[in-house]
């Protein structure tokens, strides 16, 4: 048989409801498959067991006790682990709890970011040739000192797709509380749809502009070991959205392919335009810790974007360098993302038509070769957002 990875989130283990759910999931699948399961921590704070109420239960400077704090954040999915092993074998199955180092996964020394750098399968593999179903905490794993990391919010995720990549497992299934990938925010469009399939390179894109469907990491991953992702609702029966190198592709070689297949939206972002600005302003937001977005450069000034709760810091750098800065806060970012607008005619005419008919005014733009970005003031995002959701027809896929 086959493998299926399949990852859980906190809302799928938090409850008894959600772990019944779960449970189902995991028994119909190991009918056909070989399953390993991967779990977040329950819920989310103040609940008791939540990643950040039990980093809460002490006092001290994320810098000085980094070793420590890894160690407390990462009980929260051992937890779960055990959590939900319980409830499996509540229904007959054979599962074994593991953390991420009993899984075999090695990352680097970057505790709260690790990235994992090896994964010893023998100990999954040996289990799944007994017969068990693995339950593994996700978000972690260990050093080569033998210390306990994590790897950064979403991790889970990331654990999830990595043990996916490293059995060489058939798919990896996301379960979350949405029925899968939205072609926009529902809370910003509320007509907005779920899309039965998308290719890796467009979820990258909508992860990179915003949107929190799957980790980036994850997705990379996926994508460089060509394992399907499959995005679905714990909580339903509906198939999701399934993640591959050729979702969403027309079966016939020549035809074209869906230009646009999301809409990405951002708020919280002020445009800061440096008039005789140069790259130095660049490197002293790098220095400061200030993400930059958007840039524009010109002879005479540069433009760019960042998160509202960098302003004060971003002034005064600037101050520091003697440059005169306009500032225009209340903005977010709307973008459209698809595989198919490279190369395709006509896309930005589409956008820019779309929001002057809604009486959108654009402050800046930038685009890659599966996106355009356009800054707008934040009490236009929604309309914004719904005018170039319609504009390329998402809400009728």
């Amino acid at each position: 048989m086959g493998i299926i990875v399949q990852k859980f989130g906190g809302t799928s283990v938090a409850t008894a409801e959600g772990r019944a759910h779960l449970t189902r999931k995991v028994a119909e699948a190991a009918k056909h498959s070989d399953v390993v399961v991967v779990v977040s921590a329950m819920g989310r704070a103040p609940a008791p067991y939540a990643t950040d109420t039990l980093l809460g239960l002490v006092d001290c400077d994320r810098s000085s006790a980094a070793r420590e704090l890894d160690a407390l954040a990462a009980c929260g999915e051992i937890i779960s682990s055990v959590v939900v092993t319980a409830a499996l074998r509540g229904l007959g199955l054979d599962a074994v709890s593991l953390t991420g180092a009993q899984a075999g996964i090695v990352t680097d020394d970057c505790h709260g970011q690790a990235r994992i750098v090896h994964i010893d399968t023998a100990r999954l593999v040996n289990h799944i040739k007994a017969g068990q179903i693995p339950v593994v905490a996700g978000f972690q794993g260990i050093n080569s000192r033998g210390d306990m990391t994590t790897l950064g919010r979403g991790g889970s995720d990331t654990t999830a797709a990595a043990l996916g990549a490293a059995l060489g497992a058939d798919r990896v299934e996301i379960y979350t509380d949405v029925t899968g990938v939205m072609s926009a925010d529902p809370n910003v469009v509320p007509e907005a749809r779920w899309q039965d399939s998308m290719t890796y390179t467009e979820l990258i894109e909508m992860a990179n502009l915003g949107a929190k469907v799957v980790h980036l990491q994850a997705v990379e991953i996926a994508m460089h070991s060509r394992t399907p992702l499959v995005i679905r609702s714990t909580f339903s029966d509906e198939e999701g959205t399934i993640v591959t190198d050729m979702a969403g592709k027309p079966t016939a070689p020549f035809a074209a392919l869906r230009p646009v297949t999301a809409v990405a939206t951002t708020g919280g972002r002020a445009q800061l335009i440096v008039e005789g600005g140069n790259l130095n302003v660049f490197s002293a937001m790098a220095t400061n810790g200030v993400s930059v977005d958007m840039i524009n450069v010109f002879p005479d000034r540069v433009a760019f974007i960042i998160a509202m709760a960098d302003l004060p810091v971003a002034r005064k750098v600037i101050d520091g360098l003697g440059h005169k800065v306009d500032v225009v806060e209340g903005c977010a970012k709307v973008s459209i993302v698809g595989e198919g607008m490279r190369g395709t005619p006509g896309i930005m005419a589409r956008l820019a038509t779309a929001l002057a008919e809604a009486g959108v005014a654009i402050l800046q733009t930038s685009d890659s070769h599966y996106s355009i970005s356009c800054l707008v003031k934040s009490e236009q995002m929604e309309t914004a957002a719904r005018a170039l959701h319609a504009q390329f027809g998402l809400g009728g896929m």
